[in-house]
């Protein structure tokens, strides 16, 4: 199978190495010479997996007609806020019938729209039955090391994502199957920016319960703005829901958890960020998933909470302290 990944971040190479190592042709895109030189020449993505050698079969390029020639699989995984310019650029080399898995976890800005609506709205109509999201609980550091991991797949089309799935399966990536591409996609996207909050929280050391709390009023927002965009509930309770929002709270690893952490501190996002020197989607959603679900009527108080910090300045410790304030209710 011939395999095109288009973007070379963590995550991209984490995902194109692994399609490399089950003997396809990989060619990986990227814009950045100074990357794919890297990749093609050292094996290696010392800027966003360093230490991490990567399959001598996997080919590079920054000429993304000639990396999505002949492509079978697509995978997209830029951020969220490139999804639409990449697939305009790639719209014409992608084949009829050929799926299009998007990775980024995100909302965008302008149009409200998710990552696979982007998609749609760029890519031609035959195509569309073709998209697919791959969601779960995955860190890129650990999947390009072989450790064990278990992801969420989920196409409009059960043939499209089943064919998804095969590609990507080995002995240490188990994805499983769903037909709940918007479930998935909020799931992947608003747990960002919980994960800034409990960040933020682990940060004024508020303590496990604190985490435990933010977690699962957390998945409560996460699941009422996916249900009003049509989404079944219990895709939440799983893989790219309930598993990848834990994974994203609690550990060292994750990039959107050190922004809190960070804001804590009394750092600023862009210093944060530039430290980081990878993008943390969550900050870029703070503010697409306040919008939406402003839009769609849905109360989200620690997504507005974390807006509020990121955006109007509001010091993280009175953020806290309103929303515990807020008016009480019954938990369902």
């Amino acid at each position: 199978m011939r395999c095109t990944v288009l973007g070379a971040g963590s995550w991209g190479t984490a995902l194109a190495s692994l399609l490399a190592s089950k003997g396809y042709t990989v060619t990986t895109w990227d814009k950045d010479h100074a990357i794919i030189d890297d990749i093609a020449k050292n094996h290696r993505n010392d800027r966003y997996l360093p230490g991490t050698p990567l399959p001598p079969a996997l080919l590079a390029t920054p000429d993304i007609a000639r990396a999505l020639e002949g492509a079978e699989l697509v995978v997209v995984a830029v951020p969220s806020h490139a999804v639409r310019q990449v697939a305009i650029e790639a719209k014409r080399h992608v084949h009829a019938g050929t799926p299009v898995v998007c990775v980024a976890k995100g909302i965008e800005l302008d149009t409200l729209m998710t990552m696979s609506e982007v998609l749609e709205d760029v890519l031609p109509v035959p195509l569309h039955p073709y998209i697919a999201v791959l969601s779960g609980p995955s860190f890129a550091k650990e999947v390009a090391k072989g450790l064990p991991t278990a992801v969420t797949v989920a196409a409009r089309w059960d043939r499209v994502a089943k064919q998804v799935q095969d590609a990507f399966h080995t002995r240490t990536f188990r994805p499983y199957t769903s037909s709940d591409v918007v479930g998935a996609e909020i799931g992947g996207c608003v747990k960002n920016v919980v994960a800034i909050a409990a960040g933020i929280s682990d940060g004024l050391e508020f303590g496990a319960n604190a985490l435990a709390a933010l977690i699962t009023r957390g998945l409560a927002e996460i699941t009422r703005l996916a249900v009003r965009k049509g989404a079944n509930p219990l895709t939440l309770s799983g893989l790219s829901g309930l598993g990848d929002l834990v994974l994203t709270c609690s550990s060292d690893l994750s990039r959107n958890r050190t922004v809190g952490r960070g804001l804590a501190a009394g750092k600023t996002a862009e210093q944060i960020q530039k430290d980081l020197g990878q993008v943390a989607e969550g900050v870029r959603n703070a503010k697409s998933a306040r919008d939406l679900a402003r839009r769609l009527g849905v109360d989200m108080p620690i997504t507005d909470t974390v807006y509020r910090v990121l955006y109007e300045g509001v010091p993280p410790r009175d953020a806290v302290t309103a929303i515990m304030m807020r008016e009480t209710k019954p938990e369902m």
